[in-house]
């Protein structure tokens, strides 16, 4: 006798569930909330909005976040067992819904919080085939698709600043794909978003922490 299939059995090689925006966009945009984060998340509160709020429970939007939280790819089978192993390692998740405004239906908001004290906050989409855009972390407008590494630099809004990390990544022979600069108000704090050709190592990534006026560098690996 042939099984029932479960929305949860692989569809192709490259997703769990029935819907690639509600389901291996969502997983995208666990993981990269996630790498975002570090890959040290303890506990997230996450905001659906729109389609995401209305209908993905049913198609396990919710399950493919977590499991995104969790460092899983799309493709895990683990996706459709991810609260019982989020809760097996101590990974809080809540859910709630809201409306996030004038963004994309399938829109989630993640804040996490990690074991060494930081918060962060990541919104973000799918926008279709399993592809994802990030539009928000914290308090900074971006856009990311998590197609390419990207290193994030906290610094201060003070000349000179972008052209020293420009400067570092020429040096170690690092093409910069991107790069987006947003800033508070002039003379605060600012985040400069940087996609990359090659990934940036610790060594690099260090020296960059190191500049003046560099207060935070984060490494986003490709997800």
């Amino acid at each position: 006798m042939m099984r029932q299939r479960s929305v949860f059995d692989i569809v192709g090689p490259i997703m769990v569930g029935p819907s690639s925006s509600h389901t291996a966009g969502a997983a995208r945009l666990g993981a990269f909330a996630r790498a975002i984060a570090g890959g040290d998340v303890r506990a997230a509160r996450v905001t659906l909005h729109g389609s995401f709020a209305s209908t993905g429970r049913g198609h396990g939007t919710d399950l493919a976040i977590v499991g995104g939280l969790l460092g899983f790819a799309p493709d895990d089978i683990r996706i459709r067992d991810a609260f019982a192993l989020a809760e097996a390692v101590g990974l809080k998740v809540t859910f709630a819904e809201a409306d996030l405004g004038d963004t994309h239906p399938n829109t989630a908001r993640i804040e996490m919080d990690t074991s060494t004290g930081e918060t962060f906050l990541v919104q973000g989409s799918s926008v279709g085939a399993g592809a994802v855009e990030i539009t928000l972390i914290d308090d900074f407008p971006v856009h990311l698709t998590g197609e390419l590494p990207a290193l994030g630099v906290v610094h201060l809004d003070q000349p000179g600043v972008v052209a020293a990390v420009s400067a570092r990544l020429a040096a170690a022979v690092i093409n910069i794909a991107s790069m987006q600069v947003f800033r508070e108000r002039r003379g605060a704090r600012a985040l400069m978003v940087i996609e990359t050709d090659e990934p940036v190592d610790d060594e690099v990534a260090a020296g960059i922490a190191a500049l003046e006026g560099v207060t935070a560098v984060r490494v986003v690996p490709a997800v």
